[in-house]
């Protein structure tokens, strides 16, 4: 049986093949798995706290009329139109 693009053979065809199978598919799932981890970097432990008081800020200033809430329609509209000019 050959190997399909993500490095793991096709959907086996015997009983046999499955636990060879199951193996390649944890062995993939691993890799992507640290493949993640290499690219993010480590956690930051400050960043729930930092996002939390973030959001209390955002919703303070919506409350008392500092920002004005956009739709997210317009929003995601403009941004599609300022990625399309070159």
């Amino acid at each position: 049986m050959g190997r399909g693009r993500l490095g793991v053979n096709p959907v086996p065809r015997r009983a046999s093949d499955i636990g060879n199978a199951s193996r390649q598919l944890d062995e993939a799932r691993e890799r992507l798995r640290t493949l993640l981890e290499e690219l993010d970097g480590p956690a930051d432990p400050d960043a729930e706290q930092a996002w939390l008081a973030e959001t209390h800020r955002r919703s303070r200033e919506l409350d008392r009329g500092a920002v004005k809430a956009i739709p997210a329609e317009q929003v995601f509209a403009q941004a599609r139109t300022e990625l399309k000019q070159p």
